[in-house]
């Protein structure tokens, strides 16, 4: 490439030399010529302003030695002009270098000066090719008696012509070997940024790079020095829900302001840095290049979080059951004791007793929560909340009808905060969690708060940042991902969530989601509240073989 790069460069320096050199001397022979003209012009118009002409004119004769002769060629000697003849009014010569022209006709037609104005021209004549200058001659009462033609030989316009093309071609190679060296040292600094490779080399090597960014599964982002986006493949696209017109953009405003753009635009350091992009949790990766740009490559993790909070659940399933089973045991000891002593009624009274419990829980909240989705939830949530010796109650003031317009998110939101307040409560003397849901007008405003530890008013503007966490990260993974999605989600609608204090210590947690409610109810909502929170196992998870309306589960995953 550089044996090609610099024989083109060198041709293209020469062409634009030739160029530039024929583009100078052709105005240059035509500035000469205009040039000779003028003087010839100029010489004429002296002679005609002799006052000695035009007497000699009109007294004399055309002759040899006639004082017109005598005067023209003192002047012709004296300008160095080729000839200087006069003229008659007839067009006869009165005077020229060659004797034997003289009372003869002009050989060219004389009637355009002799009408009174002034001629510049190249033409042939007599003598061969001039440059000449006409002028009419006139007496005392300006009356026209004859003309005077002067004439420049246009050999000498030619020899000056060719006097200044050594010159210029000199400074034309000059010019050609300045620039033979600069194409020269830039085909050498080409060769070293390209690491000597042909022009096919690089080809093949650009098809293979976009076959391999479109073809892998993980997002690639390239980054400027100036933090422009200069080269995105489909994966990151579709993770950072960008566009193909984004594409040379500043990074700041291709996404929205936000620690996902902090992380790409490398203001957060570090390896596997958590972000969210919409409703997909990501893991990013950073890389500085050597022109002041940086590389990112983008993990789409929302899959394996998920997966991950399920075994967290699991997990926490599997401690309810262990602790119902117990509690199990002991009421069913307790039935084997009151029929084997015949107590009979105190039995039915015991069995009665311990389902209503339950079924006092899932009234409570089918009274105000109307929505079966996130009535399942609560209901489940408030067995586990029980054995985790925490009293999960619903406000007075809850209400929600059967209009939601997408119940899986705030099924989301809501079982995201629940968890927080349960962790945050849970170990604590007469822990105490409490949930509000309620509308206003086609507004959701969700509440839920705790009587735990509460946020210090410093943190509160980080708690919702994706990898702020206060818990032990799980071995399967990490935290601080549950309060960030509960954040996008909100903003996607144009709400907002919110951390307080809690009268009496604690926090509390606040999420407003506009328009969450449709104008009328949807058709297909046939599944009741009782039949929705029968399916449900007592723990807060779906029943084996049982599913929630809509396939959820009762944590919103």
């Amino acid at each position: 490439m550089f044996s090609q790069v610099l024989m083109v460069q060198l041709a293209i320096a020469a062409g634009v030399t030739a160029l530039a050199t024929g583009l100078f001397l052709a105005p240059l022979s035509a500035q000469l010529d205009d040039q000779a003209m003028r003087r010839a012009l100029s010489i004429a118009q002296t002679a005609a302003a002799e006052s000695r002409l035009d007497d000699a004119l009109e007294s004399s004769r055309p002759t040899l030695h006639g004082p017109v002769q005598n005067e023209a060629e003192r002047i012709r000697a004296a300008t160095g002009a080729e000839y200087v003849v006069i003229m008659d009014k007839r067009g006869v010569r009165w005077s020229h270098t060659d004797p034997a022209e003289i009372g003869r006709h002009v050989s060219t037609d004389p009637s355009v000066v002799l009408s009174g104005r002034e001629v510049m021209q190249i033409d042939e004549g007599t003598l061969g090719r001039s440059a000449r200058g006409k002028v009419p001659l006139r007496d005392e009462q300006g009356k026209i008696i004859g003309a005077v033609s002067v004439g420049i030989a246009y050999k000498s316009v030619q020899e000056r012509l060719l006097s200044t093309v050594p010159q210029l071609l000199a400074y034309a190679g000059g010019a050609l070997a300045v620039g033979a060296l600069a194409a020269y040292l830039v085909s050498r600094r080409l060769q070293r940024r390209t690491h000597d490779l042909a022009f096919s080399d690089i080809s093949a090597l650009l098809a293979e790079r976009e076959a391999m960014l479109h073809g892998i599964r993980e997002g690639f982002l390239a980054l400027d020095r100036q933090g422009r986006i200069r080269l995105m493949n489909d994966e990151a696209q579709r993770l950072l829900e960008l566009r193909a017109e984004d594409n040379g953009r500043p990074l700041e405003t291709a996404l929205p302001p936000g620690r996902t753009t902090d992380v790409l635009a490398g203001r957060v350091s570090g390896a596997d840095l958590l972000a969210v992009s919409g409703h997909r949790v990501l893991v990013a990766n950073r890389m500085p290049t050597e022109d002041g740009g940086a590389v990112v490559t983008l993990r789409d993790r929302t899959e394996l979080e998920r997966l991950g909070r399920e075994l967290d659940g699991t997990r926490g399933l599997i401690d309810a059951l262990r602790a119902q089973d117990h509690e199990h045991a002991n009421r069913l000891h307790t039935l084997l004791g009151l029929l084997e002593l015949g107590l009979h009624e105190e039995a039915v009274d015991f069995v009665t007793q311990a389902v209503g419990v339950h079924r006092a829980t899932a009234e409570q909240v089918t009274e105000r929560i109307h929505d079966p989705l996130l009535a399942a939830l609560l209901v489940g949530k408030a067995t586990v909340a029980t054995e985790r010796g925490v009293s999960l109650s619903i406000s007075p003031d809850a209400y929600l009808p059967d209009r939601l317009v997408d119940p899986h998110s705030l099924v989301t939101v809501l079982g995201n905060l629940v968890d927080n307040a349960l962790d945050a409560a849970s170990g604590g003397r007469d822990a105490l969690v409490e949930v509000e849901v309620c509308t206003v007008d086609r507004t959701a405003v969700l509440r839920v708060s705790d009587n735990g530890p509460g946020v210090p008013e410093a943190r509160r503007a980080e708690i919702f940042t994706e990898g702020w966490t206060t818990k032990e990260p799980p071995a399967h993974g990490q935290r601080g991902i549950g309060l960030a999605l509960v954040r996008r989600l909100a903003e996607r609608y144009g709400g907002s969530a919110e951390v307080g204090e809690r009268p009496g210590g604690g926090a509390v947690f606040t999420v407003t989601v506009p328009d969450a409610l449709s104008y009328e109810l949807p058709a297909g909502r046939e599944t009741t509240l009782r039949q929705a929170v029968a399916e449900t196992d007592g723990t807060g998870r779906a029943a084996s073989g049982a599913r929630l309306p809509g396939g959820a589960t009762e944590d919103g995953r």
